[in-house]
């Protein structure tokens, strides 16, 4: 009686098994990449083109200016869901400058 044993080699990537992929939560690349190419022209433009006041300026200037883009942008910022309860079960909102 012949016990035929077959060995396995070890999976890895390349191998035609895809591997574990990106860690949840973990940015693409790309994204990442964009996102910060957008704030740093954001910030060279300013509110005045040349830069003044930087990011800041640049969305007072979009708030001003591209309201519907700017409630777009917000839009995407802002949670869906606000959860919390305040004093007497209301929600309190604070805002710092």
């Amino acid at each position: 009686m012949d016990d035929k044993k077959t060995e396995q080699k070890p999976k890895r990537v390349g191998d035609g098994t895809p591997g574990p992929g990106r860690p949840k939560g973990l940015e693409n690349k790309t994204t990442k990449l964009l996102k910060e190419a957008l704030i740093i022209a954001a910030e060279a433009v300013g509110s005045d083109g040349d830069g003044k006041d930087g990011l800041t300026g640049y969305c007072e200037d979009l708030a001003r200016n591209e309201k519907k883009a700017f409630a777009a942008l917000m839009g995407r910022l802002l949670p869906l869901q606000i959860a919390g309860v305040g004093e007497d079960g209301k929600i309190v909102v604070q805002v710092n400058k």
